[in-house]
């Protein structure tokens, strides 16, 4: 009785295993992340920061931490200083400040994108596709370990049952019902842990799902924040366009509404 006891415990344990093994991976997969990130950063910075696209750069690795992943509003915050002690010429923007902003703006919807890309990329669902294919055969495997262990539990409990009323010793009869007692116990435990295990590679189904939907969502408000700003910056040419096409008009009119010759 004592190994059969022994034995459920063990295969208890088991049902917990798979799980905890896959902690050692977490790291791994982050890092993963970073580096995809990374390198989408690092090969679309020409293309939307051009010519500040050293000085981005520059902006991004100091604000780089242990996660090798940039904070969002240190490089903005970096990004902004830079041009405001070194302005540049824009030929759509003389304001420094507002040059400033714009860029910063622009390197927040960057790494947007860049966490977009790492995640719902093609390395970044392969790696979710593996995570998932993983769960689902350690949840298989929970599943087939669960039922062969019923299925002893179940023949011993067989074999026990009728023995029990032909026992005479009074202590040995009651020992005989506390193990057939805990036998049942841990046949209990076995399936709602394997009921468990269901519903926690549910839960992470879900998490990844809520995931895209949310990465999704971050990349609609960087094109909305994208659309807003070249909106502003179109009307502020116009803006300047018109005023420039007053000044000359009005340069060839003297105070007597005369056209200059």
């Amino acid at each position: 009785m004592q190994k059969t006891t022994f034995f459920t415990l063990t295969l208890s344990g088991l049902l917990v295993l798979p799980a905890m093994a896959q902690l050692g991976k977490v790291w791994t997969d982050f890092q993963f992340y970073s580096v995809d990130m990374q390198n989408y950063l690092r090969n679309n910075l020409s293309e939307t920061l051009r010519p500040l696209e050293i000085r981005g750069q520059n902006a991004l690795n100091n604000s780089t931490g242990e996660l090798n992943i940039p904070n969002p509003i240190e490089a903005g915050k970096s990004f902004r200083q830079d041009l405001l002690f070194n302005p540049t010429t824009d030929k759509f923007e003389n304001n420094p400040i507002v040059q400033s902003n714009t860029v910063s703006n622009e390197i927040n919807r960057l790494i947007t994108r860049g966490s977009v890309e790492s995640m719902m990329g093609r390395d970044g669902q392969r790696r979710l596709k593996d995570k998932l294919d993983e769960t689902e055969n350690t949840i298989i495997n929970i599943l087939e370990t669960t039922k062969n262990a019923e299925e002893s539990n179940q023949n011993l409990l067989n074999e026990l049952l009728p023995k029990i009323p032909l026992i005479e010793d009074a202590v040995q009869q009651l020992s005989a019902q506390t193990n057939v007692g805990q036998i049942n116990l841990q046949l209990q435990t076995l399936k709602i842990q394997s009921e468990q295990s269901k519903i926690i590679g549910e839960t992470l189904a879900q998490t990844m799902q809520t995931n895209q939907s949310l990465q999704y969502a971050n990349l609609n408000l960087a094109t909305i924040s994208q659309q807003m700003e070249e909106m502003n910056r179109s009307r502020r040419v116009d803006s300047s366009t018109e005023t420039a096409r007053l000044i000359r008009t009005t340069s060839q009119i003297d105070l007597f509404g005369r056209e200059n010759d």
